[in-house]
Order: C-alpha cells, then sequence, then structure tokens
C-alpha cells in the first residue's frame, strides 16, 4: 500500500496543472510585435492561450487577476542556446552531460535522455523569467556534437518540448581541433559527413554491421544527419571568424536543403550583408568586444547591432560557460546592446529590438510558431517584471507557462527563508547551545 501511495504521490506531482482564465491588468506591456507597447494593458489568457491584449480590456468574469500597475508586461523569455537540464554544476562532470569525451558516436547523441525537470538551474532560470530553453550540446571528439532539443521550464509536467530538434556541428578553431588539427580537416570531415548521411539515405542496408568498409563514420550518425542534410532538422553551425562564416554559407550551394543557423558568429558583423543575404538566423551574445582567440580578433559590441540593422534575426543565448546555466542573465545582455548605441561610434538596439532577440527572435529561429510574442492564440507564457524588464535592478513578479502561475521559488530561495530566522528550535540537533 505505501508503494501505491507513493507511486500516485509522484502521478500527481508530474501531472500538468490546469489552466484557469486570467487577466493581467493595468501594465505597460511590452507584445515583442514589433514596437507595440501598451500602456495600461490588459492580457488575457484563457485555456492556456493567450485569448486578448490592449488597454483596458474588461476582465472575463470568475478569471484570476493579477494586478501589474506600475509594471511590465512581456512574453515569457526564450534563451536561443543553453545548458538548461543537462548540466547542473559546469566544473562538476558527474552533473555535467553536455559532452561526452570518450564515446565512439556523435551526431547521433540525443541530449533528451538527460533533460532532468528537477534541476536546481531550471528553477532559477524560470524565477529570471525564462519560460523556454534551446538545450544544445556541446561537440567534444567530433565537429558534430550531437542532437539538442526544445524543453519548457514549467514546475510541472512533462517539460520536452521538442526532442532531436536539431544537430550541433563545430567549425572554426574548436572544429579544426576536433578533426585532427586543421580548418581543412574539419571541412572535409563535415562534408564527409553529409555525404555519408546521403549514402545512408540510398542504402541503409550498407550500414548494418556499424561502420561498413567504405564508411568513415557510424551507422546511428549517418542515419541522424540525414534530417539535417534533408532541411527537416536545422544544423546550428558554430562559427565566430570571418572566413568561416563565409564557408558556412556556402554548404547551401553543396547541400540545398540544409537549414543554417549560426551561432557565435563573433566577427559577424564584418559579413553582416551576406549573412542577410542568405537568411541565415544567428545566436550571439551582446558583451564580446575582446578577443580570447584568434577567430575572434573583430569581436565587438556593436556586433549584434550591426547584424540587425544588416537585417539578420538574431537570438541570444550560447551553450557554455555561465551564459548556459543562466540565461536569466539575458535581459542584461539584451539591455547592454540597447546602451551599446550611445556610445561614441557604437552601432546598438532599439528596447522593442532588444526584447526581440530574448522572445520573438529566438521562436522563429527554431519555428516555435506559438511562442514568443503577446498576440492572441499564442501560448499564454507571460512574465510581470516590477520594472523594466532590460535593466539590472528589475526583477520579475510573477511567471505564467501555458497560462499557468508558476512557483516564485526556487532550492536557493528555500534556503534562504530555511536559514534566515535562526532561532533555535528552528536549528537542526547538531547545532544545540
Amino acid at each position: 500500500m505505501k508503494r501505491l501511495a507513493f507511486l500516485i504521490a509522484g502521478l500527481l506531482a508530474s501531472a500538468p496543472t490546469l489552466a484557469a482564465t486570467v487577466a493581467i491588468t493595468g501594465g505597460t506591456v511590452a507584445t515583442a510585435v514589433g514596437d507595440a507597447v501598451i500602456a495600461n494593458g490588459t492580457v488575457i489568457i484563457r485555456d492556456g492561450r493567450i485569448a486578448a491584449v490592449g488597454a483596458n480590456l474588461p476582465v472575463p468574469a470568475g478569471a484570476t487577476v493579477i494586478d501589474a500597475t506600475g509594471k511590465f508586461v512581456t512574453p515569457g523569455l526564450i534563451t536561443a542556446m543553453s545548458t538548461l537540464g543537462i548540466v547542473e554544476v559546469e566544473g562538476v562532470r558527474q552533473t555535467n552531460d553536455a559532452s561526452a569525451r570518450n564515446t565512439p558516436f556523435s551526431a547521433a547523441i540525443d541530449v533528451t535522455p538527460a533533460i532532468n525537470p528537477m534541476s536546481p538551474p531550471i528553477a532559477v532560470n524560470r524565477l529570471g523569467g525564462v519560460t523556454r530553453a534551446i538545450v544544445g550540446p556541446e561537440a567534444s571528439t567530433e565537429i558534430f556534437g550531437g542532437q539538442g532539443a526544445i524543453i519548457s521550464l514549467a514546475a510541472s509536467g512533462d517539460i520536452l518540448m521538442q526532442g532531436r530538434a536539431f544537430q550541433l556541428i563545430e567549425m572554426g578553431e574548436d572544429g579544426a581541433r576536433s578533426a585532427g588539427g586543421s580548418r581543412p580537416a574539419a571541412w572535409l570531415n563535415l562534408r564527409n559527413g553529409f555525404a555519408e548521411a546521403q549514402r545512408y539515405a540510398r542504402n541503409p542496408a550498407a550500414f548494418d554491421s556499424g561502420r561498413d568498409k567504405d564508411s568513415l563514420i557510424k551507422r546511428l550518425d549517418a542515419a541522424a544527419l540525414v534530417a539535417v542534410v534533408e532541411g527537416r532538422v536545422p544544423a546550428v553551425i558554430h562559427a565566430e571568424r570571418a572566413s568561416d562564416i563565409i564557408g558556412v554559407l556556402g554548404l547551401k550551394q553543396e547541400f540545398p536543403k540544409l537549414r543554417i543557423i549560426l551561432i557565435g558568429a563573433r566577427e559577424g558583423w564584418l559579413v553582416a550583408d551576406k549573412i542577410a543575404a542568405a537568411k541565415v538566423p544567428v545566436i550571439t551574445l551582446s558583451l564580446h568586444d575582446l578577443p580570447d582567440s584568434f577567430e575572434t580578433l573583430a569581436s565587438t559590441r556593436s556586433n549584434v547591432g550591426r547584424l540587425v540593422a544588416a537585417g539578420v534575426t538574431v537570438g541570444l543565448g550560447i551553450f557554455a560557460g555561465d551564459s548556459g546555466a543562466q540565461p536569466r542573465n539575458l535581459p542584461y545582455f539584451a539591455g547592454n546592446s540597447v546602451a551599446q548605441a550611445s556610445v561614441p561610434g557604437g552601432v546598438g538596439l532599439t528596447r522593442a529590438q532588444a526584447l526581440a532577440t530574448i522572445t520573438r527572435a529566438p521562436a522563429q529561429i527554431f519555428s516555435l510558431t506559438d511562442l514568443g510574442t503577446l498576440e492572441p492564440g499564442k501560448r499564454g507564457d507571460v512574465v510581470v517584471w516590477d520594472g523594466d524588464p532590460l535593466e539590472l535592478t528589475s526583477a520579475p513578479t510573477a511567471v505564467l507557462i501555458d497560462g499557468v502561475p508558476q512557483p516564485m521559488t526556487s532550492r536557493q530561495t528555500l534556503l534562504r527563508d530555511r536559514y534566515r530566522d535562526l532561532t533555535p528550535g528552528a536549528l537542526p540537533l547538531q547545532y544545540n547551545k
């Protein structure tokens, strides 16, 4: 009976919370649709979807009302790349499933089985207004890093939205190192992988024993790359140097169905017109201004502003370091891209453009058509902020995912509350006076 009780409790805990009708009233609503900002705005969410957005709308009978007077209301933030759910502590190997150092596989690796909905960084970032995340692997011994996923940061229910959502590919200096020590080797490795995938698609039986006598990659890796070369799954390709970016754009001539997403692109501003003409989106960050490698010598904080000015769709995010596990900081990257416009010689973003880099643009890049803006029919991912979300001192006061208000707690806040009032009765026994 105890086992049954625990099972029922577990099922109830994992079941999604049902969305009621919610009305968020009186706030400054930044819809992320163009430059639209609605003063004294109302957002009505019904059955998990946005039903109406406007000024002074009537509140439906029986709706749960969230008073946003004096506050800002935005779409839920979407990080265009992260390691949420697969990395808890970057430097602790046992908690880091982003890369596999000794596996014989590469492109076939799928991060989905490693995603942990109880991972503490998920709640921390939800508290920061992040409602959806693109989760990517990190390449290690091969240029093909594996397949990423898209998740919700909801506190209950199945957080996986889409598995095997894209393929991560390393080029540039990291790709050269993985391929044997040079960029030519990396490019040959890439073209061979795509050619092997095409050959696998024509004759899967030829790969039945893993590596066949003519193949340089595993059968499962070739199979995973078929969806990439056929354009059903995008290729997220890491390239920083301008010449590497040009090489990536040129892949479309050999593999015309390829759907390319650039990540990194620190020197992207040098070839922004070519990226825009190719209609290739970019995932990057806005505060890189000092070269930390030979492939980033032209780094500048105006990179994002110049890319957007050229017509490139830019989403903020990255898959390594603190930025990968802490996308709650993305509003501050976006805010800095606005401030860059006031720097002599700098090129920055408008506030609406900056908000788009962490809401609408990531949704567009990964074809999340019902996310990223506050419009009727979109999912009810909404954040209420106590101030301008692009300012360092602002923080969310309410977060809704699919119309469901989320708990404004994390492991850190619970520990804070537990030990803030250290009365003798609250101390563990080992701390007796």
